[in-house]
């Protein structure tokens, strides 16, 4: 089994529950289970701020797809809560990101392994650093140490939720 990193988010049609269903089929996918995931975090928009904000988590699954599956069953649940991409960067009702798969570095036209914008978000690195700040990714710097090069102003931004997230699933 691999280990893959997925980032969810959501500002659209209850965006809560969009992204704790979501987790809960993570661990429905097929070869799949879902191993843990952060709680739920509340962050600003990147791009246009004429949207709502968004709810963020990170979560750890564990697969024997391979990352060109696993990508597309991503998008699949993405399909299947409804998602509509009308504009880049804009709302959406479910965005599921590979961040990363193993210690896979991977460039393709469908695929870029790890996400290319991961090192510069805090909506990803603050969820991710909540549940494993050690983990290391390629160029071999931990979730950690990206987290501190980003300024303090964005950081400030992303809220966690007092939310239940795993024990609802």
């Amino acid at each position: 089994m691999a280990q893959a990193w997925i980032g969810l988010g959501s500002n659209l049609d209850d965006p809560i529950n969009q992204v704790t269903q979501a987790l809960a089929e993570l661990d429905q996918l097929d070869q799949t289970h879902l191993v843990t995931a952060s709680q739920l975090w509340q962050s600003q928009p990147v791009g246009p701020q004429d949207q709502p904000d968004f709810i963020n988590a990170v979560a750890l699954i564990e697969t024997q797809l391979a990352p060109l599956a696993l990508l597309h069953q991503l998008q699949s649940l993405e399909q299947a809560h409804r998602r509509v991409r009308e504009r880049h960067w804009g709302p959406r009702t479910l965005d599921l990101d590979l961040l990363a798969y193993e210690q896979q570095v991977m460039q393709t036209p469908e695929l870029t392994l790890p996400h290319p914008r991961l090192y510069e978000r805090a909506f990803v690195l603050k969820p991710w650093a909540a549940i494993n700040p050690a983990c290391i990714l390629p160029p071999g710097q931990t979730i950690q140490y990206w987290l501190d090069q980003l300024p303090q102003a964005a950081l400030n931004e992303v809220l966690p939720l007092q939310t239940e997230t795993l024990s609802r699933l």
